[in-house]
């Protein structure tokens, strides 16, 4: 089965993501309860982004009875995939090393952050 095409989303809607994320079958005044903790939403808004998120492919609608609910189609981790590619190619030009080397110049990188990296490198060259 070919792979699906990467659905962009906009950071508002990857707001709204991350409640469908968390939820199955979820309907628009639960997504907008979830959605106070980012600050007063109008209901509006929410479904607008819940239209595009439709009109995306990355949500998909059921009627229940007057409402309907939500459910999300793309993953996390597809959105991740498409996010951190995007974002190294974008600043990094696809490339890992940089991005390490960046935040290693930066001291943004702890003990426990460059023994993880040691791990990682070790367990990707064990297995080439």
């Amino acid at each position: 089965m070919p792979a699906r095409k990467a659905i962009q989303i906009s950071e508002a809607e990857s707001i709204v993501m991350q409640v469908m994320w968390d939820r199955d079958s979820i309907p628009t005044e639960d997504v907008m309860a979830a959605l106070e903790k980012h600050g007063r939403w109008q209901k509006s808004t929410v479904k607008t982004l819940l239209n595009r998120l439709l009109k995306k492919g990355a949500v998909k609608a059921r009627k229940d009875n007057r409402r309907y609910l939500y459910s999300a189609v793309l993953t996390r981790d597809e959105w991740l995939a498409t996010e951190s590619h995007g974002f190294l190619d974008r600043v990094f030009g696809g490339r890992v090393a940089p991005l390490v080397s960046y935040f290693s110049e930066q001291k943004k990188l702890g003990k426990k952050d460059i023994e993880d990296l040691k791990k990682l490198l070790k367990e990707l060259d064990d297995g080439s």
